[in-house]
């Protein structure tokens, strides 16, 4: 009897440890992008990529009014080398966890201080910025959440028809 239940727990502890190693094959994969502004910040952000699959947005999915882990997965997190300018609001160098509380005509952009964690582990106590973006409508419609970011500085969420541009600039 006990040699049967320390087999099982020992299978669950494999099953466990090595089911989960090959993250692309989640129904939302993986993806980063990390770039080097041309005013020398260098961006890396790791997130998930969830898909729509005939869901609305503001609806079903990515509630309005609700906070949201930008992405699926872990939480979406976001790495600055310098100290940075976020639509003009200051936050240190560092690592974050990137979250959005979606609006009607705006979103609120959230720089969470803990980031390594599910994504809807949100603690509101954590945050180090939160700033306000007015939401914009894509020309090219995406059916899988994409987060892009340029040299210029511009951070991009798209997601449906959805499009979120975040200024971010060297802080001086």
């Amino acid at each position: 009897m006990k040699t049967t239940a320390i087999l099982f727990m020992f299978t669950i502890i494999c099953a466990t440890a090595f089911g989960q190693t090959d993250k692309s094959k989640r129904p939302s994969p993986p993806d980063s992008v990390k770039v080097t502004t041309d005013d020398g910040v260098t961006v890396d952000i790791h997130y998930s990529r969830p898909h729509l699959k005939g869901r609305q947005i503001g609806i079903d999915i990515v509630k309005v009014g609700e906070i949201w882990r930008t992405g699926a997965n872990e939480a979406t997190t976001i790495a600055f080398d310098k100290n940075v300018l976020i639509e003009g609001k200051n936050l240190p160098q560092g690592k974050y966890g990137l979250y959005t509380l979606p609006g009607e005509q705006e979103t609120t952009v959230i720089f969470n201080k803990v980031w390594d964690q599910w994504g809807t582990k949100y603690d509101q106590n954590q945050d180090a910025l939160r700033i306000n973006v007015r939401n914009e409508t894509s020309n090219s419609p995406e059916e899988q959440f994409k987060i892009d970011i340029d040299k210029s500085g511009k951070l991009i969420l798209t997601w449906g028809d959805y499009l979120l541009p975040i200024k971010i600039k060297a802080a001086k």
